[in-house]
């Protein structure tokens, strides 16, 4: 391994363990005990087989969700979006899953999961013609698409595609039928195969990204549109295709999550899975393989919330302050390396760290 590989790695670790001591510094000052908290937080995330489980399954629509933010980062692009392309298609796999019958598994189960990425990519790449026809910023456009995308989900399910039980209260879809299901791994624990397919997909977004023909467009766009039209590539199919993959991935994440966890669609099922991917897609340097260890952390944070809360009688919104820190440190590298007076290395790039969206401006498609 190189040597540069193993300090950005340090410097990761380094700015996780800091955001953890600041976080044991404030759950001091709410009278809490740190290692009592940190001790149920370990025993709900990593401690058991089940805490385990646990927290693959929480972290299986963070590496999907993750891999779609970092593919767009390494296109130019900042989706910003994926919270809306989640929910359009877990809301596509639940209807394939409850509406379409007498299809058997596991024929069912891909059209779910095939819908639901398809969903996804036809809503984020509303915003990448929008970009390449128009020049309209990805940022503006996928926040106002995540708006149109929970309130139009959100009338659906109470409406059109609510269940129609008598005993179903909420907003919720029926449920997908079994045919539609991701079946677990073990027969004694929750964890599906969702997570094998998160894996899997890590591997073939690292390999479309850095062996392939359209992963070099894909970043030579990203790295210099200009240099990318003078040398043949065509910067706007490239945009175009890339928000669409980065949308499919978003949108299989929620897929997965109905076919996988929840077997129904309902509003409040996801627990801001979109906008936590762009803390995951940072840690993880934006790069495919280096999102699945950033989810996993950001699986065990979620996982074991509840027990650390139980424990130690603290607020489980320290959980959240605890990875906003772990973001702000990643973010603010540079400061962790001063820090601990680590030297930054010549070849560092504000580009390849995080590609930052481009302003106004039509792109010749």
């Amino acid at each position: 391994m190189r040597s540069s590989t193993v300090q950005a790695l340090l410097v990761q670790a380094l700015a996780v363990a800091t955001a953890l001591a600041l976080g044991a510094l404030l759950i001091v000052a709410t009278g809490g005990d740190p290692l009592l908290a940190y001790g149920g937080l370990w025993e709900g995330s990593f401690g058991r087989a089940a805490s385990i489980s646990e927290t693959l399954i929480w972290a299986t629509p963070y590496i999907l969700a993750g891999l779609a933010v970092a593919l767009a980062f390494k296109g130019g692009l900042f989706n910003i979006g994926a919270e809306g392309q989640l929910a359009v298609g877990a809301l596509v796999g639940a209807w394939i899953g409850f509406g379409v019958a007498g299809v058997p598994w596991p024929l069912h189960l891909l059209l779910a999961l095939l819908g639901g990425a398809l969903g996804g990519g036809a809503w984020a790449g509303l915003a990448g013609v929008l970009k390449a026809r128009t020049g309209a910023h990805e940022v503006v456009t996928t926040i106002m698409l995540n708006y149109i995308a929970l309130l139009g989900t959100g009338y659906l399910l109470s409406g059109p595609l609510k269940d129609p039980s008598p005993f179903v209260v909420l907003a919720q879809t029926p449920k997908v039928l079994e045919s539609a299901r991701l079946p677990a791994i073990f027969a004694d624990a929750r964890l599906h195969w969702g997570f094998v397919i998160a894996l899997v997909l890590s591997v073939g977004v690292w390999w479309l990204l850095f062996r392939s023909t359209v992963g070099f467009a894909i970043r030579t766009v990203g790295l210099n549109p200009s240099a990318a039209h003078y040398a043949g590539i065509g910067v706007g199919r490239t945009i175009v295709l890339t928000m669409g993959l980065s949308g499919a991935l978003a949108g299989l994440a929620g897929a997965i999550e109905v076919v996988g966890v929840n077997y129904y669609h309902t509003p409040g099922f996801s627990v801001g899975y979109g906008f936590d991917s762009i803390a995951v897609a940072l840690l993880g340097k934006s790069h495919p393989l280096g999102v699945v260890p950033a989810a996993i952390l950001f699986g065990g944070l979620r996982a074991g919330a509840t027990r650390m809360q139980f424990v130690s009688q603290i607020p489980i919104d320290v959980i959240s302050i605890v990875q906003a820190l772990v973001l702000m440190f990643v973010a603010a590298d540079q400061g962790v390396r001063a820090l601990y007076r680590i030297r930054g290395r010549a070849t560092d790039s504000p580009v390849e760290a995080a590609t930052v969206a481009r302003g106004w401006g039509r792109t010749e498609v």
